[in-house]
């Protein structure tokens, strides 16, 4: 792949999310939005950091809450979209189910993990996510630090 075709085609990613939650599951579903909010995300400047998705059986959706996509600087004040509104999400029937019964367990939530395009369409991976406590959160970053440690001394030996 060209280096234009990586610039173009951003992947925009929701860091915090591994720290914060652990993922059980990831699901890969279709984005509808409007033409300026494709181009802005085209040119990297959306937020996951504070989204998440709701998935109901009742009416059957999937929406994705408060992910913060710019206005497009480049397109009149007509055309123009809601940086933050909610947009309607693309899975199958089985799988919005699957996602709501998960969603509505105790402790459980439905979070983006990632947007990124897929054959010149805009996917967002979603994870199905439960809650960390302070203490797993430092078990993890131990473990990190302890890793880290384990590839300096390879290094050094090598």
């Amino acid at each position: 792949m060209s280096k234009k075709k990586e610039m173009k085609n951003p992947v925009i990613e929701n860091r915090k999310a591994w720290h914060e939650y652990h993922i059980e599951d990831t699901l890969e579903t279709g984005i509808a939005l409007q033409g300026t909010e494709v181009k802005a995300i085209r040119s990297g400047q959306a937020s996951l950091a504070e989204g998440w998705v709701r998935a109901t059986e009742r009416p059957l959706s999937l929406r994705m809450h408060s992910v913060h996509i710019p206005e497009y600087k480049n397109a009149s004040q007509v055309h123009q979209h809601d940086p933050i509104r909610t947009r309607s999400l693309l899975a199958h029937k089985r799988e919005i189910r699957r996602l709501a019964s998960f969603a509505h367990s105790q402790g459980n939530t439905l979070i983006p993990l990632k947007l990124y395009f897929a054959n010149n369409k805009v996917k967002v991976l979603i994870g199905l996510a439960s809650g960390k406590r302070k203490s797993d959160k430092r078990q993890d970053l131990e473990k990190k630090h302890a890793k880290r440690e384990m590839e300096r001394a390879l290094k050094r030996r090598i």
